[in-house]
């Protein structure tokens, strides 16, 4: 299938590309690229070959007292079902957009809480993986192959306050079109904090900024392209190292033949 990633992804950047839709049936080179939701992406006109999980991934049960939730599954629907059946853990997910697989792959989380916490089992292509075998660390895991499901232990009691906090933590958060926090926090600081100090809150460069709101939050005023994102990254993280000592490592996954999240 065609998909037109300037309209599909929370960034509104892209091109229009091929996306391959696969099962379990189907194995994929290690070289094609799973955009999920695209929500945490910045996707080059020249994209690896692309490829999404088939919707039968869309899912979420309970089943012998533990909860089984397909990699297709958006977080919001993850959430609702979580409010609705009282269960604790998901709290997380309030304003954190993103489809299951990928928020695994990156450990996604706020303040101390990560969507791996109550993880039991990650099943992928060619395995089962117990969580310690997952790897989960701070906004990454060590999970290579692609996830198909995660099987959850339930615990009761879904956290109305931590919820509300969660809400309140994240009402900083620009409503443009945004690929989410650009870089990961270092330790023992703030990638935003960062920024600001060194006058990235608000620089633009044509249609893309760090936004006014919050500096690690790269947003699309409209118009903005991969080689303006791309410019404007680099520059960010160059002017950090050189008055900090701080080299930043990047939470957005850079899609491209050439360029990679690594070599940035």
């Amino acid at each position: 299938m065609k998909i037109n990633f300037s309209k599909y992804s929370s960034i509104k950047i892209g091109p229009t590309a091929d996306v391959l839709v696969i099962d379990e049936s189907v194995k994929i080179d290690e070289n094609v690229f799973i955009v999920g939701g695209a929500n945490n992406l910045l996707i080059s006109n020249n994209p690896p070959p692309l490829a999404m999980l088939d919707k039968k991934y869309d899912f979420i049960y309970i089943e012998n007292n533990s909860l089984h939730i397909g990699a297709a599954t958006a977080s919001g629907k993850i959430l609702s079902f979580a409010k609705k059946h009282n269960i604790n853990g998901f709290e997380i997910l309030q304003k954190l957009p993103g489809q299951l697989g990928g928020m695994l792959k990156m450990n996604a989380g706020l303040k101390g809480f990560s969507i791996s916490d109550n993880v039991l089992f990650v099943k992928t292509f060619d395995r089962v993986l117990t969580k310690e075998e997952c790897g989960f660390g701070y906004r990454t895991s060590h999970i290579n192959s692609l996830i198909y499901e995660a099987i959850f232990e339930i615990k009761e009691g879904f956290d109305t306050v931590l919820f509300d906090s969660f809400k309140k933590a994240r009402t900083n958060q620009p409503n443009l079109p945004s690929a989410g926090s650009c870089f990961k926090n270092p330790e023992d600081d703030f990638a935003g904090r960062l920024l600001e100090e060194c006058g990235y809150k608000g620089k633009c460069l044509n249609g893309v900024s760090f936004s006014d709101v919050h500096a690690n939050f790269l947003v699309n005023y409209g118009g903005g392209t991969f080689e303006d994102a791309l410019t404007l990254i680099k520059e960010a993280k160059n002017d950090v190292y050189k008055k900090f000592g701080v080299n930043l490592e990047l939470e957005i996954q850079i899609v491209d033949k050439s360029v990679t999240s690594k070599k940035i």
